[in-house]
């Protein structure tokens, strides 16, 4: 379809990579339907926002940008609100901010290219809100994908875990996979548009159910691993109860799959977890953290660990630092508890303090933070292949990554640095506790 001058638009992204690769399909969903992206609120003729709702400050931020650009609106702008917030809020969100003229959640993405022709016809508030009845998901070839080096493919959208703390099945449905066909077909045609790393995503990816009972996750993973040109695949996030022996048996088994696993624990206490309905005992837990631990590679870990859930106690969080102190992560995702809407946990008593939760975060991050300084000196003076994701010409550094999803700053003196996507073996030379220095060897 031919461009039209005057249908631009500009889209911000926030949260988590399953709405990154969202505005990816939504982006190209505009250009297919004759839309011009801009740089700028300033430059466009339609704002997007595809937002998140999993924190407070997330969604707060949102609406604050809305605030500061809503005099745009007498220029003759419109707004839409996509992603979470959107689905949270719903119609809400023309009380809070009038000057909206669409509001969809992620469920409802297929409907764009109907919602943009209304909004062209002047219609002044639209609406695409799905319940979690729906079994569709945002299947399209017309992604734009944004970065050079990752292509990313949702398996599985939506939800059925109901963590009380999780506004996420409210916003994003019930839990829908694609059939492993559709996953294979895309993962094919981004390996021959010359990506060599995949990322499987999910909110759940391991609860990944084929349609068509062709493949379970790990067969899934093994095929998307075994495509001609693919060297890297990883996968999140998974959940506990549904991690299997064979997710580490298949990456044991294919060297493309990334030796690294994120799977969030929250708490170390069973009360706790309990409260959370997160399905799993400490003990259940580790039991999958062993399976890891005695693969034949060496398999990175990483969680999230939320700190000041309602009815947390003194000896609730020490047995999240024992837990911690067990497992050794690599990298740890934390997080004070940020109360949702609509959430059961909203209904739990809760007397601990801010001062008392900022401090036991406090703790948590120290703790972590010796453990990462451990387990990264451990790899100086190995060899390490790595992909190259940018250059940082005042510090001569290039920006790499392994293939444990570790960033390892390379000293890079020469004008011309290696374009992103490229392998690299690097001897590592130091460590910090969230990064590695290292030296090329030889690109590969």
């Amino acid at each position: 379809m031919t461009t039209v001058p005057d249908k631009t638009f500009y889209l911000e992204t926030f949260g988590c990579q399953m709405n990154a690769h969202d505005s990816e399909k939504v982006i190209g969903t505009l250009e297919r339907e004759g839309y011009r992206r801009v740089e700028s609120e300033e430059e466009a003729s339609l704002i997007l926002y595809n937002t998140c709702s999993v924190r407070d400050k997330a969604e707060q931020k949102v609406f604050h940008r809305l605030n500061d650009y809503k005099f745009m609106r007498k220029k003759g702008k419109r707004f839409a609100v996509l992603g979470c917030v959107a689905q949270q809020e719903g119609e809400n969100i023309f009380s809070r901010a009038p000057y909206v003229s669409l509001v969809s959640g992620s469920a409802s993405y297929r409907k764009l290219p109907e919602m943009l022709a209304r909004l062209e016809a002047g219609e002044e508030r639209i609406t695409g809100l799905d319940d979690r009845q729906s079994e569709e998901t945002f299947d399209t070839d017309a992604t734009n994908r944004q970065n050079p080096y990752r292509g990313y493919i949702t398996i599985i959208e939506g939800c059925d875990k109901f963590c009380t703390y999780c506004v996420v099945p409210f916003t994003r449905g019930k839990e829908r996979s694609r059939s492993s066909s559709s996953v294979l077909d895309e993962a094919r045609r981004i390996a021959d548009q010359g990506y060599t790393e995949i990322q499987l995503l999910g909110q759940n990816v391991n609860s990944y159910l084929d349609p068509e009972e062709k493949k379970n996750f790990a067969e899934l993973l093994a095929a998307v691993g075994q495509l001609q040109g693919i060297r890297r695949v990883r996968f999140m996030t998974s959940h506990p109860k549904d991690f299997t022996r064979d997710i580490v048996e298949a990456i044991d088994a294919y060297p493309t799959l990334c030796d690294q696993v994120h799977l969030p624990v929250q708490s170390g206490s069973a009360r706790v977890l309990k409260a959370m309905a997160r399905e799993y005992t400490p003990e259940w837990y580790l039991e999958r953290i062993a399976w890891i631990k005695a693969a034949r590679r060496k398999i990175s870990i990483s969680t999230d660990i939320i700190v000041g859930f309602p009815g947390e106690t003194a000896e609730d969080f020490v047995q999240t630092m024992e837990l911690l102190g067990q497992v050794e992560y690599d990298c740890v995702f934390s997080f004070k508890y940020s109360p949702r809407p609509n959430t059961p946990a909203l209904a739990l008593i809760d007397t601990l303090s801010e001062a008392e939760t900022d401090k036991r975060l406090q703790v948590l991050l120290d703790r972590q933070r010796e453990i990462q300084r451990i387990n990264y000196s451990k790899h100086i003076g190995e060899l390490m292949e790595v992909m190259v994701e940018g250059h940082n010409p005042v510090r001569a550094q290039i920006s790499t990554r392994s293939s444990q999803n570790k960033t390892v700053n390379v000293t890079w003196s020469q004008p011309i640095a290696p374009a992103p996507g490229t392998y690299l073996q690097v001897r590592i030379t130091a460590a910090h506790p969230n990064s590695l220095i290292g030296v090329v060897e030889s690109s590969i």
